[in-house]
């Protein structure tokens, strides 16, 4: 805890600094060790900076004086299972600053931002900025149970006609059937369609925070469960999926080992084998299959009814020959009438 004296506004935090945050943020001491080459942090410390940034706006005047090892404390109080009133408490104890009428506020946002540390979900409502994106309400309790209640809605949709053939990947989501991918950093919009016309759909990258946290945060399984749906969507094996990632501007910040989490077998790409992200599963698969191709692009990509594609292709080919031979056919003509017109004088 030497290493976390620093307040939360002196960003970009050094390398002790991080290492401090990543023991206690992901409970890194009970999670087993990992390869250098199976961990980007600096897609998370990004998401920290950015987190920061929208803590300390308007100069600080929103959320409690406090340094880094105040958030690793706090961290460690919400991974124990801690009730947010009691968090509360103790941090009031803790203030060195004068009381005043704003105080249940500047608790609850250093709560709030912690809790969105530890979880890469937007916990809380942020009252001066607007996300946009799925937020979770913790006003009493804990967050664990706030999270657990979250992901293990029961399933609704039925899936007997749902098949998560290889064609469904990122790649075909966006060059076939059109719909633009979401990069996200929180885990509650994950594979969620986000606007109106079924043509957006949000996408967890932190490959690196899900293989490394062992929080009890959350439910067993849903790190893992996640982790399968990257690879299903990035299979690991699909040089066309790692060519298209790679195509990707850098200034996205998107985690580099997120085309690392393997590939999907056929059975493990049963529908019946994803629990916590089973329904939205169901729905971008159906928005996937009544995608239509509407440019040439996606024509040429669409390979999911090989009759049709060759059919389409067939057609195109033959109209294009009948247009050549046809502009052939009328410059032999008009050479003919030119030559008719003027004769070679010999």
């Amino acid at each position: 805890m030497a290493l976390l004296g620093d307040q939360i506004s002196q960003i970009p935090v050094s390398t002790s600094t991080r290492t401090g945050l990543l023991n206690s943020l992901w409970n890194r001491n009970a999670a087993p060790k990992l390869k250098s080459e199976e961990l980007d942090l600096e897609a998370y410390f990004a998401y920290h900076t950015q987190q920061c940034i929208q803590a300390w706006h308007d100069g600080g005047r929103h959320i409690a004086d406090c340094t880094h090892r105040d958030i690793a404390e706090i961290a460690q109080e919400i991974i124990d299972g801690s009730a947010r009133e009691d968090i509360k408490s103790r941090l009031a104890l803790k203030l060195t600053a004068p009381k005043s009428a704003k105080q249940d506020e500047l608790l609850g946002s250093c709560i709030d931002f912690t809790a969105r540390l530890v979880s890469m979900m937007d916990i809380g409502v942020l009252q001066y900025a607007f996300s946009g994106r799925r937020q979770l309400e913790w006003k009493h309790g804990s967050l664990i149970d706030i999270v657990h209640d979250y992901f293990n809605e029961p399933v609704v949709l039925v899936h007997d006609k749902v098949k998560l053939g290889k064609m469904f990947n990122a790649r075909n989501l966006s060059q076939i059937a059109g719909i633009q991918i979401e990069w996200t950093d929180n885990l509650a919009d994950h594979l969620r369609i986000i606007d109106d016309e079924d043509k957006k759909v949000a996408i967890f990258h932190h490959a690196s925070f899900l293989r490394y946290n062992r929080s009890p945060l959350f439910p067993d399984g849903l790190a893992e469960e996640t982790l399968r749906t990257l690879a299903l969507l990035f299979p690991q094996t699909d040089k066309d999926s790692l060519k298209w990632f790679k195509k990707l501007p850098c200034s996205l910040g998107l985690d580099k080992t997120l085309v690392k989490c393997g590939h999907l077998r056929v059975d493990s790409r049963q529908i019946e084998n994803f629990r916590f992200w089973h329904d939205r599963l169901v729905i971008l698969k159906q928005v996937f299959d009544e995608s239509r191709p509407s440019t040439l692009l996606q024509w040429w990509c669409d390979r999911r009814n090989g009759v049709q594609w060759y059919t389409f292709w067939v057609a195109i080919l033959v109209l294009f020959l009948t247009i050549f031979f046809g502009m052939v056919q009328s410059i032999e003509s008009a050479l003919q009438v030119y030559k008719a017109y003027h004769p070679t004088v010999t």
